[in-house]
């Protein structure tokens, strides 16, 4: 089993992150206006709830939410993505979040073997959660669909580049 010892700082602020950018891509990739991405922020601090209590979600995800609890963990992993977005315009903000994806993909990969397709699928799972938790199109609520063609674009594109099938 991997842990955080096992990455650079970098690294691991990428991985800590990854949560949240999975999230947000989806969240990009079909913007839900202000309470539909509001839903879709609780979403993906959901899924780290979710996982923190499974019986069965892989150490090293759960080491991720450990930190994540932390004031230390939050602000790493806020820092990383505020660095990769800075000076982006919205338009190319998802390419660099999938982008920055396949790079936590290809670091869990050659560091992390063992974790990689189980914490690669738990950001699967992220991206699912975040895309089901507000409707699209429809008025006020009422009307549209659970997940939208783009949002599901979005989590074939990040699954992808994470190199799940």
């Amino acid at each position: 089993m991997a842990t955080k010892t096992d990455f650079t700082t970098d690294e691991w602020k990428m991985i800590l992150g990854s949560p949240m950018m999975a999230g947000m891509a989806v969240t990009l990739g079909d913007p839900s206006g202000l309470w539909g991405t509001m839903k879709e922020g609780m979403a993906s601090g959901n899924a780290l709830l979710e996982a923190k209590e499974a019986p069965g979600t892989n150490a090293l995800v759960k080491e991720l939410v450990a930190a994540m609890e932390t004031p230390e963990g939050r602000t790493a992993a806020r820092d990383g993505i505020k660095a990769q977005m800075a000076g982006k315009p919205l338009t190319e903000m998802k390419a660099q979040l999938l982008s920055s994806l396949a790079l936590v993909g290809k670091t869990l990969d050659a560091k992390a073997p063992q974790d990689s397709a189980p914490f690669k699928d738990w950001l699967g799972h992220v991206a699912e959660k975040v895309a089901e938790a507000s409707s699209e199109g429809g008025f006020l609520g009422f009307g549209g669909v659970q997940v939208s063609e783009a949002e599901k674009a979005t989590i074939a594109e990040m699954k992808k580049v994470l190199g799940l099938h």
